[in-house]
């Protein structure tokens, strides 16, 4: 049985990333090019291994969302709050949440966002002052 191939960090400095440094890491396949920004040993497309790292930027748009009306004991005071999916420039999707976002019309499918920092755990996005969901989102 062969060992696993070598990974450039492990998942805590990968969650570090975001919520320490700011910092969206992700994984490009140099065989296919899919790129997940979550962590992994192998390509999710294809499987091939090792993949290679990368840096994706903080804009997005959303892809889907929900209003959170009841929420965990670390969010309660900032509920209700989106919950949203967001495909990222330069390709990947991850979820995070968005404050002060009351109703669905808010976070329409295409509307733009981008990552910005936050005191809670997890990713955080705001609308992004520089396109509505009628710009789209530069691919790589």
């Amino acid at each position: 049985m062969s060992s696993p191939p070598p990974v450039p960090h492990s998942i805590g400095e990968f969650v570090q990333g975001y919520e320490g440094a700011r910092t969206l890491r992700a994984f490009r396949c140099p065989s296919c090019g899919k790129v997940a920004a979550t962590w992994g040993l192998a390509c999710s497309g294809c499987g091939h291994r090792p993949l290679e790292e990368t840096t994706l930027g903080p804009r997005g748009r959303i892809v889907a969302g929900t209003i959170v009306a009841v929420a965990a004991d670390e969010f309660v005071n900032d509920a209700p709050y989106a919950y949203v999916l967001v495909e990222l420039e330069g390709g990947g999707q991850v979820s995070g949440w968005m404050p002060n976002v009351r109703s669905e019309a808010e976070i329409a499918p295409g509307t733009r966002v981008r990552f910005t920092s936050s005191y809670k755990p997890g990713l955080q996005f705001e609308l992004d002052p520089e396109g509505g969901p009628d710009t789209p989102v530069a691919s790589p």
